[in-house]
């Protein structure tokens, strides 16, 4: 059995089916390039019938993209077929996904039918397809609840009927890895001619073991595992593309492998997540925040001393530059030495051990240190005084004119200013902020979080950004949610280029100067 598994990534259909996740055609044509660009071998576009924005989405993304297959799903109805071969008309490799129920659930208590009914409803939908594409994909609605031996007659059917492949869907996520794995089991030995289709999961999270499920059914038989990114999708999610991708490349015992471009996954992650407004949980496998940072002092010992200890990901695989050392007051000496060598102090093992008291009691009192918090109480502050200061404010948002920020710094004693247009007030205080600095850097997070209740909520802005291929963090806290994210996005500015200045030219009335960068004891 070939050693291939493709991934069909339903995020465009499954997973946007997640209430205030809908994106438009534009959007979609968006996630369909970085899939494209991932190396997915299957786009679900969407349910052209659905509504004519999904029909006219399914059709520009099939002229947006040339690599994967392109595949329209449709309820077992001779209308549904028609509509999604027409959507599918452009598409180079175009395929169309029917099924139907197939539990007792679903035939008495949903369809209002029986067995036999459901048995003929399936070929014929196979049937038709057919004579539309070549490529026709059965799914077996709640198999996972299905009994083996009538699934099994179904899918040797639906093969007979011209079926290329048979997805076989834990829809209400209710197996066990144990009993999926079996089921897939049972039909490569009970189907007769199941080598002329490939089997496919699709497993949903209800329990929790979307994708445990999904790798049980790939370890047993089955070929394309059907995923999204970041597992959205309906209630509890879908299977996640990174968890299974990366299970296979990191498994070398496992004799599967995928053709995903996994240095690409956490751009797609955050493009989605963005996208869609659906913030990755920080605790998330392989994207989320913490996937590879390290608090635990015992952890983060381990990780200095050498990687592999705590992490059998290298982050840079799934493209993330580096592993957080994320200081708290669970952390120990070997952490405080490395985060104060990164801003150029060293210390002795005495100077250090009372640091590290004088940290530990810091620690206790905030839930994470950062680096100015440690100059600061190594009374080192004058090391790391912000060179940076915002001046003036003033951001004018709506839709017409377009939003726009004007914006005042004070750099080491000169003030600078400039504004910018954006697609919305942050997004135009960055742009003034870079142009004025002549500085460019890639933001990778934004994140808000109210720390005070009621109307005058203080707001906490943490933002990430890359600079010569590191991450930077940047805090800040405000009452006014725009001044907090311009601060914290100064704050992750300086970290990165320390921005020691150096006055090259001024204007005649001197409030346009130029800079250039010099080197500071906090550059990296």
């Amino acid at each position: 059995m070939d050693d291939k598994v493709y991934i069909f990534d339903t995020t465009l259909r499954d997973g946007e089916q997640v209430p205030g996740c809908q994106l438009n055609t534009i959007e979609k044509i968006e996630v369909a390039k970085a899939l494209e660009a991932l190396g997915v071998d299957i786009i679900e576009a969407g349910f052209p019938i659905s509504s004519p924005g999904d029909f006219n989405s399914v059709v520009e993304i099939t002229k947006a993209v040339s690599e994967p297959i392109i595949c329209g799903l449709t309820r077992a109805v001779q209308r549904d077929i028609e509509v999604a071969a027409e959507a599918l008309r452009f598409a180079k490799r175009p395929r169309i996904h029917t099924g139907i129920g197939t539990s007792d659930y679903h035939i008495y208590n949903k369809l209002r039918s029986n067995p036999d009914d459901i048995l003929e409803r399936a070929v014929a939908a196979v049937a038709y397809a057919k004579k539309f594409v070549e490529d026709v994909e059965f799914y077996a609605e709640d198999a996972g609840r299905t009994g083996n031996e009538f699934l099994a007659k179904v899918v040797q059917a639906v093969i007979a009927a011209g079926a290329t492949v048979v997805n076989i869907p834990d829809t209400t996520g209710y197996t066990i890895p144990e009993e999926f794995g079996a089921k897939i089991k049972y039909l490569v030995e009970n189907v007769k001619g199941i080598e002329k289709a490939i089997i496919a999961t699709h497993c949903h999270n209800d329990l929790g073991m979307a994708t445990a499920n999904t790798i049980a059914g790939l370890m047993n038989g089955a070929r394309q595992a059907e995923v999204t990114i970041n597992g959205i999708g309906e209630r509890a999610g879908n299977t996640s593309l990174e968890e299974v991708a990366m299970i296979l490349q990191s498994r070398k015992d496992i004799p599967l492998r995928t053709d995903i471009q996994s240095k690409k996954i956490f751009s797609t992650s955050r493009l989605v997540s963005t996208l869609m407004r659906m913030p990755v949980q920080p605790n998330k496998a392989i994207v989320g925040r913490n996937a590879f940072a390290h608090s635990s002092g015992i952890h983060q010992d381990g990780v200095l001393k050498n990687r592999e200890n705590y992490e059998i990901i290298d982050p840079v695989d799934v493209g993330i530059n580096q592993s957080s050392i994320v200081l708290t007051a669970r952390s120990g000496r070997a952490a405080l030495n490395h985060r104060l060598e990164i801003n150029g102090i060293k210390l002795s093992k005495e100077e250090l051990d009372v640091a590290y008291d004088k940290f530990l009691t810091l620690a206790d009192k905030k839930k994470d240190v950062n680096d100015e918090d440690l100059l600061l109480l190594l009374n080192m502050g004058k090391i790391n005084k912000h060179k940076i200061k915002l001046d003036h404010l003033q951001v004018i948002s709506g839709s017409t004119p377009l939003p726009t920020a004007i914006i005042r710094l004070n750099v080491n004693g000169e003030l600078l200013s400039g504004s910018a247009i954006g697609n919305g007030p942050i997004n135009a205080s960055f742009t003034a902020v870079q142009n004025i600095l002549k500085k460019k850097v890639k933001l990778e997070e934004f994140l808000i979080q109210a720390i005070t209740r009621g109307s005058d909520d203080l707001g906490k802005v943490h933002v990430q950004i890359e600079s010569n291929g590191i991450s930077y963090y940047g805090f800040a806290a405000n009452t006014d949610i725009i001044t907090a994210s311009v601060e914290a996005f100064l704050d992750a500015i300086e970290k990165a280029n320390g921005f020691g200045f150096k006055k090259e030219e001024a204007g005649n009335n001197g409030t346009h100067v130029e800079y250039v960068q010099q080197e500071s004891v906090n550059a990296i």
